[in-house]
């Protein structure tokens, strides 16, 4: 009961910063097109790929919870890596384009109008601020994660906030495409190593925290196993992992032996918290064409 509680909250917690941060994306477009702001203008395709991580992350939370199927056997985890990749593809467009409009703005600058900037700054500041606030006092991995990307975004909106105000004491042209670029660059640099990140998990590469020798050592120390070979590792979303691997027992007196020789491993495995396990066992007299291991 706790647990379906706590769920609810999650989902309703992330529900309403993702249509509270949707709200202000396509009011910040229009605004910064209005107070003629490159520095607003990109820190509007930087809300639009939160509210995608955001929109992703609600989704993900309800669909996350789907128990495996014929049609998905091992569940439904993996969708959070095709939302990311989503994600990660608009950011990188997005970045691209206000690269090229801000390079106009540095051949032909214009002055923004400081003070509509300053004003929209404490806007996003306020909502940017309470959608943080509104995670940050959540549970789950989704929600932490993007509280501190809505703080980063606090923090870009107060530096906007500060160009807003020295333009109204001096004109410094270059000022609001100097600080678009600044932000578009940020944008680009986390966007690119997601991108990175997730393929990496898209390819199936090993989990950076897991040390396969080590689970391979505790493994061969258990009484009765001469090998481990044919082994996998891999995760199912960057959080959520999966072993598999075929061990090579020496000569056993009766069934119950090997029942024991399992579960030792199995309890080294739940050690490592992973998602799910496979462990195939081959017999001291049994050849397995999987067996290339050194």
């Amino acid at each position: 009961m706790g647990h379906d509680h706590s769920h609810h909250h999650s989902n309703k917690n992330l529900k309403v910063a993702f249509f509270l941060n949707l709200a202000f994306t396509i009011i910040e477009v229009f605004a910064g097109f209005y107070v003629n702001s490159m520095a607003i203008i990109a820190d509007a395709i930087h809300d639009m790929g939160d509210s995608l991580s955001l929109g992703t992350s609600w989704y993900l939370q309800n669909k996350s919870n789907k128990a495996a199927n014929k049609k998905y056997s091992y569940g439904y985890r993996r969708f959070s890596l095709f939302g990311a990749l989503i994600n990660c593809v608009v950011l990188i467009a997005g970045g691209i384009y206000a690269i090229i409009e801000t390079i106009d703005r540095f051949i032909n600058p214009e002055m923004p109008d400081a003070k509509g900037m300053m004003w929209f700054a404490f806007l996003g500041i306020s909502v940017n601020g309470y959608a943080a606030w509104k995670l940050s006092t959540g549970k789950s991995m989704n929600e932490k994660v993007v509280s501190w990307h809505l703080i980063e975004d606090v923090l870009g909106w107060v530096a906007i906030l500060i160009v807003a105000i020295i333009l109204q004491f001096k004109e410094i042209a270059y000022l609001d495409p100097t600080l678009s670029v600044l932000i578009t660059l940020y944008i680009l640099w986390n966007s690119i190593k997601k991108l990175k990140e997730t393929l990496f998990i898209f390819l199936q590469g090993k989990p950076k925290e897991i040390n396969k020798d080590e689970i391979i050592n505790e493994i061969l120390a258990v009484k009765g196993v001469v090998s481990a070979h044919d082994t996998h590792i891999w995760s199912l979303d960057g959080e959520h992992h999966v072993f598999t691997t075929h061990v090579k027992v020496g000569k056993l007196n009766d069934f119950n032996e090997l029942k024991f020789l399992k579960s030792k491993i199995k309890e080294i495995l739940a050690q490592h918290h992973f998602e799910h396990y496979t462990i195939e066992t081959d017999l001291d007299d049994e050849n397995c064409e999987f067996d290339s291991e050194l």
